[in-house]
């Protein structure tokens, strides 16, 4: 009898002690879930702080970018396709539908859609710190970057005093950007706008 109610308060005893434990742990565990919700309340913006906004690039910094990536694609164009034609025995036409003026194009086109599409930005943008972003999209789909570099800048480029909109819109957009979605932005501004989202 004695040896039973021994080890029936053992039993109680051991039950208790478990209890305690998994209160203490459950206490600690709260604690430190308590800590880190502290902690990242404490690196959020407040609801008054602004998050910085984007600044747009205006129309002569988006000039001097397009002049620049002019001079690379004329380069390129230069290195690659005039030699390439001459070995091929191709005469050389001054007509609208030439061959040198078909690749040049192709390539003129190709330039501005696979720069645009991976990095968001063509050489002369990267000179000058400049960045193509969807303004209703996290990023660049393919179709957007289609209409914005095959569209809108044939549109633009085929009358000239479209790209001058870019002066007066709101978000110094063209109309390719427009009717993208798109805007070109300094980069820097959305490094700090990334930053104060982080933090």
């Amino acid at each position: 009898m004695r040896e039973d109610s021994r080890s029936e308060k053992e039993r109680e005893e051991e039950q208790r002690e478990e209890e305690r434990q998994l209160l203490d742990e459950t206490e600690e565990q709260r604690e430190t879930y308590l800590e880190e919700r502290t902690l990242a309340a404490e690196h959020l913006p407040d609801a008054g702080e602004a998050v910085p906004a984007l600044h747009y690039a205006g129309f002569w910094m988006r000039l001097w970018a397009y002049l620049l990536d002019l001079l690379v694609i004329g380069s390129l164009s230069r290195l690659l396709v005039y030699p390439v034609l001459q070995m091929a025995g191709v005469e050389e036409g001054g007509g609208v539908f030439s061959a040198e003026n078909i690749a040049a194009s192709i390539i003129f086109y190709l330039y501005f859609v696979l720069m645009t599409k991976w990095r968001g930005q063509t050489l002369g943008k990267m000179v000058f710190g400049l960045k193509v972003v969807p303004l209703k999209a996290t990023q660049l789909s393919w179709p957007t970057v289609l209409f914005r570099e095959w569209i809108g800048r044939y549109l633009s480029a085929t009358i000239w005093i479209l790209y001058v909109i870019v002066a007066f819109m709101p978000k110094k957009q063209g109309l390719h950007d427009y009717f993208a979605d798109t805007a070109v932005i300094h980069e820097r501004s959305l490094a700090v706008r990334t930053s104060a989202h982080t933090v």
